[in-house]
C-alpha cells in the first residue's frame, strides 16, 4: 500500500499526460499512479503507455465515454490504495518535494480536511486558484465588475476570492478553498464526504466540495511550499466554449446548491443573469477571436 494515491483524469492531454506522470515517476516519493481516461480520441494515452506502460505502480482505467471530471475522480478514488489521495490535473508538473510537502502538512495539522499547492505558470508566476475564498454571488459580481482594485478603502466589502495577488506565506495557511487542479484529501475525508458531487461535469465540483468539507468541520490549507507547474487551459483548448457551457453551468448549480436560502428574493435572478451574461460575453468574445485567426490564416491572394 502506497502512502499516496495520485489520481489524474485525462480527456486528450496530448504529451501533457505523458509528461505530468514522468514527472511523478521521477520524484523520490513511490506513489500510486491512477490515470482515468474519459475516452480520449486523441494519442495521449498511447504515447503514455508507450513511455511508461511497463511500470507497475500506473494503473488506467479506461471508461467507456466522457463521464465528466467528478465522476472520473470518484471512480479513480475507488480503485486507489493510499492513505491520501492527490488529484492533479493531466497539464500539471509536480516538483521533487510536492508531494512530501503536502503529506507532511497533513500530519502536521490533523484537523485539516484538504491541502493544495502552490499553481503556477511556466514563468513562475503564481495562478490564481491555488488560494481562494468561496465565490458567493458578491465576490463574483466585486471580482467580474473589478472592483476588487478598492479593497485597501474597503477591505470587508471589496474583498476578491482570489487570493493571489496577497504576498505568498511562508508556511501553510487556512483558506476557503484551493484547486481541483491540485488538491490531496485523506481517505477518511473521501469517505466522510462522498468525494466529488457528480452532478457536476467540469468545473466548480472542487468548490462544492471545499465548501462540503468546511461544513463538516475540517480546514483546508494552502501550502506555498508544495509547487506545481500547471499549463493552465492545456486540456480545453479544443472545445473552449463547450468547458465555458460546462463552468457557468456548474457556478449556477453552485449557488442554487448553497445560495439559494441565503441570498434570495432579488439576489439570485440577478446573480443568474450575471452568470449567463458573462457566459454570452465569453463566448462571443472566443468565436470572435476563431474567426480573425481563420482570417489570418488565409493565403494573401484570398484576403478581400
Amino acid at each position: 500500500m502506497s502512502d499516496v494515491s495520485i489520481i489524474i483524469v485525462n480527456f486528450n492531454a496530448g504529451h501533457r499526460l505523458t509528461d505530468c506522470v514522468t514527472s511523478i515517476l521521477e520524484a523520490p516519493d513511490r506513489a500510486e499512479i491512477i490515470v482515468v481516461d474519459n475516452r480520449s480520441d486523441d494519442d495521449s494515452l498511447e504515447r503514455l503507455l508507450a513511455a511508461h506502460g511497463r511500470r507497475k505502480r500506473l494503473q488506467i482505467i479506461r471508461n467507456p465515454a466522457n463521464l465528466g471530471f467528478a465522476r472520473a475522480c470518484n471512480i479513480g478514488a475507488r480503485q486507489a490504495t493510499g492513505e491520501y489521495l492527490f488529484y492533479l490535473n493531466p497539464d500539471c508538473l509536480i516538483q521533487t518535494h510536492t508531494l512530501t510537502t503536502l503529506t507532511a502538512a497533513l500530519a502536521r495539522n490533523p484537523e485539516a480536511g484538504m491541502v493544495g499547492g502552490r499553481l503556477l505558470n511556466p514563468d513562475g508566476t503564481e495562478q490564481p486558484g491555488s488560494r481562494r475564498d468561496i465565490p458567493d454571488p458578491w465576490r463574483a459580481f466585486v471580482h467580474l465588475a473589478g472592483l476588487y482594485r478598492f479593497v485597501k478603502a474597503q477591505p470587508a466589502l471589496f474583498s476578491d476570492f482570489s487570493r493571489h495577488r496577497e504576498a505568498v506565506p511562508e508556511s501553510e495557511i487556512t483558506v476557503e478553498a484551493v484547486s481541483g487542479a491540485c488538491m490531496m484529501v485523506p481517505r477518511t475525508v473521501v469517505a466522510a464526504t462522498g468525494g466529488f458531487d457528480e452532478a457536476y461535469f467540469l468545473h466548480v465540483e472542487d468548490l462544492d466540495w471545499c465548501l462540503r468539507i468546511r461544513q463538516q468541520g475540517w480546514k483546508i490549507l494552502f501550502v506555498p511550499g508544495a509547487r506545481v507547474i500547471h499549463a493552465k487551459g492545456g486540456c480545453s483548448h479544443r472545445r473552449p466554449i463547450r468547458v465555458e457551457w460546462h463552468k457557468h453551468l456548474g457556478l449556477t448549480r453552485f449557488y442554487w446548491k448553497f445560495f439559494r436560502r441565503r441570498h434570495g428574493g432579488l439576489w439570485m435572478p440577478v446573480a443568474m443573469a450575471g452568470v449567463w451574461g458573462h457566459f454570452l460575453l465569453t463566448a462571443l468574445s472566443l468565436l470572435w477571436k476563431k474567426a480573425w485567426a481563420a482570417v489570418g490564416r488565409r493565403p494573401e491572394g484570398e484576403r478581400s
